[in-house]
């Protein structure tokens, strides 16, 4: 009995120690740790007691916030009710209210109507004009209108009702007219100026002799021009005072236009030969070649043709020119017979063949190599673009279209250098075979004098 009372001592003393070792650590002995422990239980009761002094205080207090809440929500209940009464019956007012406004508008309900649907018509049209880009901030009444027709409290007057039928009558008056006005322009850049604008109508925008977008209430020059002529016509037209000015419109304009747009996304002369690719510009470096092939021969068969025909004027050989120096060869040999003569002289317009058909030849096989290889440049764009179709698909026709167009320039280049190749050939052909003619006749002639003299 007295062993276990002693293990029982230690454990508790062990058990003790280690409780109160977080609080202090400067118990000598059991005793002191005892005390220690004591002081503790007590301040801890004093705190229990404390906090449930503070539950039962909140408990009350919870207590009596519920008695309030519940006499709040009774109020509420009431008022809610006295309110669900009241509306029932102000909405039997509005209904007969209403009643008795319809009744009083009559037909002016249904001219409303129309007014309401033609301000909103008005509005839309003056919101997508270039009149506007001059006349701005007109849609502001017609909202304030279209607003007073769709309420219930309020009614347009006849000033407002008369104010529409003008802003309808001066947007058809000035879509017809030309007239200038001053305002901010933004370049491509991004810089803006104020400079003078000419509003055609209700078509297109022109200033300092280029094209204007209106978007939003913003003038914007456009990035991409259309060819020279219409923007000369522009600037024509800007400077223009009095009289009538050639300018090109686009009669798409009011509903956006598209026409001007598709215009100027054409591509130009410079682009196409850029599409033609190095194909294309082998066929216009060959063409340039066999042109001035061409003018070259050109003027060196005009100088003999000229020098032949003042040698039939002379009486005497002269052999700067071809005939001279055949004439030249029957002088040289005035008792030859004449089948002698005859082959001297063959032999002689042998000579000068060469001299009169020189490069013809040439120009020839420009004409015939200028379409394969315009042929064969589409046949390489064909190719790429059946490529870009496998690869990317073929969910954009325009792209696909794009594509087989460039392709097609080389073959049109290749054309462009053949028909006037071949007609500059025929042309040069046909002056060497008149010389050469003139030299065979003239040698005939002196083999026939030759012949009769004997």
């Amino acid at each position: 009995m007295k062993i276990s009372t002693k293990i029982f001592t230690l454990i508790a003393a062990g058990m003790l120690s280690v409780s109160v070792s977080a609080q202090s650590d400067k118990a000598a002995n059991l005793d002191e740790l005892l005390r220690m422990m004591q002081q503790g239980k007590v301040s801890e009761s004093k705190e229990h007691r404390e906090r449930e002094a503070r539950f039962r205080q909140n408990k009350a207090n919870q207590a009596a916030e519920l008695r309030r809440a519940e006499q709040t929500k009774a109020a509420e209940e009431a008022r809610s009710a006295r309110l669900e009464a009241q509306y029932e019956e102000q909405e039997v007012q509005v209904k007969a209210k209403r009643q008795q406004l319809e009744e009083r508008l009559g037909s002016l309900k249904e001219l409303f109507g129309h007014l309401t649907s033609t301000a909103g018509d008005l509005r839309s049209n003056i919101d997508a004009s270039i009149v506007s880009a001059q006349l701005p901030n007109r849609s502001e009444f017609l909202d304030e209108l279209i607003d007073k027709m769709n309420s219930e409290t309020k009614l347009p007057t006849i000033a407002e009702i008369e104010r529409l039928w003008y802003e309808l009558q001066r947007e058809t008056v000035e879509s017809g007219r030309v007239t200038k006005f001053t305002a901010d322009v933004a370049d491509p850049t991004g810089n803006t100026s104020t400079r003078e604008v000419v509003r055609i109508g209700n078509y297109n925008l022109v200033s300092e002799g280029k094209y204007l977008s209106y978007d939003d209430g913003n003038l914007t020059e456009l990035a991409r021009q259309p060819e020279g002529k219409h923007t000369s016509g522009a600037a024509a037209l800007q400077n223009a005072s009095i009289g009538f000015t050639q300018v090109g419109i686009d009669p798409t304009g009011p509903a956006g236009g598209t026409l001007l747009k598709a215009l100027i996304n054409l591509p130009g002369l410079q682009e196409r030969i850029e599409q033609g690719g190095i194909v294309g510009k082998v066929i216009i470096g060959v063409g340039i070649v066999g042109v001035l092939i061409a003018i070259w021969r050109f003027f060196v068969l005009a100088g003999i043709g000229g020098k032949i025909r003042r040698q039939l004027k002379a009486n005497n050989a002269n052999p700067n020119n071809p005939l001279g120096r055949i004439l030249k060869v029957a002088e040289d040999n005035p008792g030859i017979d004449g089948e002698s003569l005859e082959l001297k002289l063959e032999e002689a317009i042998l000579k000068e063949r060469p001299n009169i058909e020189n490069y013809l030849q040439l120009i020839k096989i420009i004409s015939m190599v200028a379409p394969l290889l315009g042929l064969l440049g589409t046949v390489v764009g064909m190719i790429i673009t059946f490529q870009a179709i496998t690869v990317f698909g073929a969910g954009d026709p325009k792209a696909m279209a794009g594509g087989i167009s460039g392709a097609l320039v080389t073959t049109v280049l290749g054309l462009c250098v053949a028909i006037p190749t071949v007609l500059l050939h025929t042309l040069l052909n046909s002056k060497a075979k008149s010389v050469v003619h003139i030299l065979e006749e003239q040698s005939a002639g002196l083999i026939a004098e030759k012949a009769e003299r004997k």
